[in-house]
């Protein structure tokens, strides 16, 4: 296999199955600070998005994985990670989108 010249070939259950462990994280500090607005798909996707482009990304296959290999140190660094890009990105998303329809 190593020595072979055809490119290993990854069906969708492969990528499926590939994931970066802070989107499950972003989603869910999402849902906590803005519970009313969980109907609003588009504005929680344009947060989530933005607060994901400033976390570093930690793909992963299994979430039980980061549960092993990280320490509590660790996973409480990552949760105040996610939680300052969250508001960033709320804050962001909110200046944006008052600009577009002229309040500023």
């Amino acid at each position: 296999m190593l020595l072979s010249r055809e490119a290993p070939v990854f069906n969708s259950a492969d990528t499926d199955a590939i994931h970066n462990y802070y989107e499950r994280m972003v989603i869910e500090e999402i849902y906590a600070v803005l519970p009313e607005q969980r109907g609003e798909a588009d504005l929680l996707a344009d947060i989530a998005c933005v607060a994901l482009n400033h976390l570093p990304p930690r793909y992963i296959r299994h979430d039980v994985d980061m549960a092993f290999y990280l320490s509590p140190r660790e996973q409480m660094e990552m949760e105040d990670k996610v939680k300052n890009a969250v508001q960033q990105a709320i804050m962001f998303v909110e200046q944006r989108g008052r600009r577009e329809s002229g309040a500023d």
